[in-house]
C-alpha cells in the first residue's frame, strides 16, 4: 500500500479538495482507497455525509489501538473507503504528554492495514501536531496543494521545513511533491507565484497546475456524485495524478527534481 500525505501548514489552499479529486481518480483507474480524515473539523468527512453528532468510529479510535478494519466505512464509489473524523482529535495534543507512543499510531495501523488497500491518502490538519506528525511518519509521499498566492509561498516553505526534520527523525526518505491549486492561468500573480514554486529547491513541481473551478467548490458533489466526473478542475487532477504515478517509482533525487 503506498501512503500519500496530503498536507500543508496553511489553510485554504485545497487539501480536502486535493485527496477527495486524487482519491476519485484512482478509482476511476481500478485502484483500492482509503481515506483518512485528520482534520478535527473534518470536512472530508462532511462531504460524504458522514454526521458529526453521534460521534461516528473513526480516526480517534485508531490512537486506542483500532483497526483500520474496525472503523473505515464504504462510501458511494466501490473503491473508496474512509476512515472518519471526530471531534475528540482535538484532545490528542493532550495526552501526547502523557502516553508515548502516540507520534507512531497511524503508522501502525497502516502497516496492519497494508494489502488492503492500494492507496491511503491522509487528508491533514494545517497545524503542526501531533496529528500532522503522525501523517508524516506513516507516510512514503507528502503531497503539498499550494495556492498560486504569494502568501501561499510563505506557507509552503514551513511545510517543507517540517517535512525535512521529519525526514531526518524517521530516518528514511520523505519524497516531496508540490501540487499547485486555485490557479487563474488570466493573472500575473498566479503566473509569477507557479514560476517561484519551480524554483524552490527542496521539492519537485507539478507541471499541470490544477484552475479555478466552480465545480470544485462543492465536495459533497465530487465525493457522492457517480463516475465520470467532469470539468477543467478534475480533469487537471487526472493529469496531476498520471505526473505522480510516473515519478511514484523513480529514485528518491530524481523525484524531488
Amino acid at each position: 500500500m503506498r501512503i500519500w500525505a496530503i498536507a500543508n501548514q496553511k489553510g485554504g489552499v485545497g487539501k480536502t479538495t486535493s485527496a477527495l479529486c486524487l482519491a476519485r481518480c484512482l478509482a476511476d483507474l481500478g485502484h483500492r482507497v482509503l481515506l483518512v480524515d485528520l482534520d478535527p473539523h473534518g470536512s472530508l468527512s462532511r462531504a460524504f455525509g458522514v454526521p458529526a453528532e453521534p460521534p461516528p468510529k473513526g480516526t480517534y479510535d485508531l490512537f486506542d489501538g483500532a483497526s483500520i478494519a474496525a472503523v473505515a466505512r464504504p462510501t458511494a464509489q466501490e473503491e473508496i473507503q474512509l476512515v472518519p473524523a471526530q471531534a475528540a482529535m482535538a484532545t490528542l495534543e493532550r495526552r501526547s504528554a502523557t502516553q508515548p507512543g502516540l507520534g507512531l499510531a497511524l503508522h501502525r495501523a497502516l502497516q496492519d492495514a497494508d494489502g488492503d488497500y492500494d492507496y491511503a491518502l491522509l487528508d491533514c490538519p494545517p497545524t503542526l501536531g501531533l496529528l500532522l506528525v503522525n501523517a508524516l511518519a506513516a507516510c512514503d509521499r507528502l503531497v503539498i496543494p499550494t495556492q498560486t498566492d504569494p502568501l501561499a509561498v510563505h506557507g509552503l516553505e514551513g511545510m517543507l521545513r517540517t517535512a525535512a526534520m521529519v525526514e531526518r527523525s524517521r530516518g528514511r526518505p520523505l519524497r516531496r511533491q508540490i501540487l499547485p491549486t486555485l490557479y487563474d492561468r488570466r493573472t500575473r500573480t498566479s503566473h509569477d507565484t507557479l514560476e517561484q514554486l519551480k524554483a524552490l529547491p527542496d521539492a519537485a513541481v507539478c507541471p499541470w497546475p490544477i484552475p479555478m473551478d466552480t465545480r470544485l467548490r462543492d465536495a459533497a458533489t465530487l465525493a457522492t456524485q457517480p463516475r465520470h466526473l467532469a470539468g477543467r478542475g478534475i480533469n487537471a487532477y487526472r493529469d496531476a495524478l498520471q505526473w505522480l504515478l510516473e515519478i511514484a517509482d523513480a529514485r528518491p533525487q530524481e523525484a524531488a527534481a
